[in-house]
């Protein structure tokens, strides 16, 4: 009753005084930004609590190509999964209504026309530390930190998905306040959220998921009183065949969009952080592990910026990611080189397996020919 009582007085006073004009939308293809306070992103998700946006849960109005912002979904049926999303979100509102956060949050359209030739490419793999151990945000502190993003962004976190795009939703609600201005990611886009606090705690993953209390977020704040995260959202293909998943074009999507991610045009190097980063599109979107690991090291030096890497517990991809770079830098191969590399496994391993995965892994391609 005290979330319901508070929910309903945000509501009121964001009628009457917070959005006091409508919201500005991140359309395809077009690179802007939108900065919000924290107070107004509040407002904006309460009234995603009582479902009040209009015309937002059909895919056959002007918005179908929006992800869904109500919270409709939310409260169809029981199930455990649903009732933790809840207990997390409810806490933010409670946090919210006592405290009032006084902060801004920016998000950022990133859409780039021109991409890199991979097969050309001159630059030289960067840093990789790597680690079994930790999250992305927690000890990705102070890194550009990537969300394993759908092109809806936030999946489904106003539904029953529970992975690693909802969950860093549900801890960092003020990422759900994109959904209702952020249109479909295209292959040449990100979206970069500087500002977001996190409020909960949480144990688990998929079903294990539960909400583990207060999260006091100590990170500091920006000039523009933004709490000094930043987010990039990036999607990755989701695959249904292991094989196809090496293709040129498939590689090279791939590329782009980390890449995308990663670049920032005209900040100098040596003002970039590293970037957090685990097993993008692997899971459910069926991505092989080893194969992103090395596309996220080329986008990353082609970006110029190192990168932090997380096996979230499996210590043979640690060994084999960690032991794949070192020949490489050994080696002082080139990001071009290695995607040529990468190009002349699908041609001679991968076209000659009919089903299943190839008997020679990628890796142990790469070690004989770097």
């Amino acid at each position: 009753m005290f979330v319901l009582r508070f929910c309903t007085f945000y509501l009121n006073l964001c009628i009457s005084a917070l959005c006091v004009q409508p919201i500005p939308l991140l359309r395809t293809q077009r690179c802007r930004s939108l900065t919000l306070s924290q107070e107004q992103v509040s407002c904006l998700l309460a009234n995603a609590f009582f479902c009040t946006f209009p015309r937002r849960n059909s895919r056959r109005m002007e918005f179908s190509n929006y992800p869904d912002i109500n919270f409709s979904r939310l409260f169809e049926g029981s199930s455990q999964s649903k009732q933790e999303k809840l207990k997390t979100l409810l806490w933010y509102f409670r946090r919210v209504t006592q405290q009032r956060p006084a902060g801004l949050l920016t998000y950022t359209r990133q859409c780039l026309q021109r991409l890199p030739s991979w097969s050309s490419s001159e630059k030289q793999f960067s840093k990789l530390r790597i680690s079994c151990d930790g999250s992305i945000e927690d000890q990705g502190y102070g890194m550009l930190q990537v969300d394993f993003a759908n092109r809806f962004v936030g999946g489904g976190v106003t539904g029953s998905g529970l992975v690693q795009e909802e969950i860093r939703f549900l801890i960092n609600p003020e990422l759900i306040a994109a959904r209702l201005f952020t249109e479909a990611l295209d292959d040449n886009e990100c979206l970069i959220i500087t500002g977001a606090e996190q409020f909960s705690r949480y144990s688990g993953y998929s079903d294990t998921y539960r909400w583990d209390g207060n999260h006091d977020d100590q990170t500091p704040r920006d000039e523009w009183k933004r709490r000094c995260t930043e987010i990039v959202a990036i999607d990755a293909l989701h695959y249904r065949n292991f094989l196809e998943q090496f293709h040129a074009e498939h590689m090279s999507r791939e590329l782009n969009k980390a890449f995308c991610g990663f670049v920032r045009p005209g900040v100098q190097t040596e003002n970039l952080s590293a970037v957090a980063t685990g097993n993008w599109g692997c899971g459910a979107f069926g991505g092989d592990t080893r194969l992103k690991a090395v596309l996220q090291m080329m986008a990353a030096a082609e970006a110029e910026r190192d990168l932090m890497y997380f096996t979230f517990g499996d210590a043979d991809l640690l060994r084999d990611v960690h032991h794949i770079h070192t020949l490489i830098t050994d080696a002082y191969a080139t990001v071009g080189s290695v995607f040529s590399l990468l190009l002349q496994y699908y041609e001679c391993v991968c076209k000659k397996t009919t089903r299943g995965k190839p008997q020679e892994t990628l890796y142990c391609f790469l070690s004989e020919r770097l």
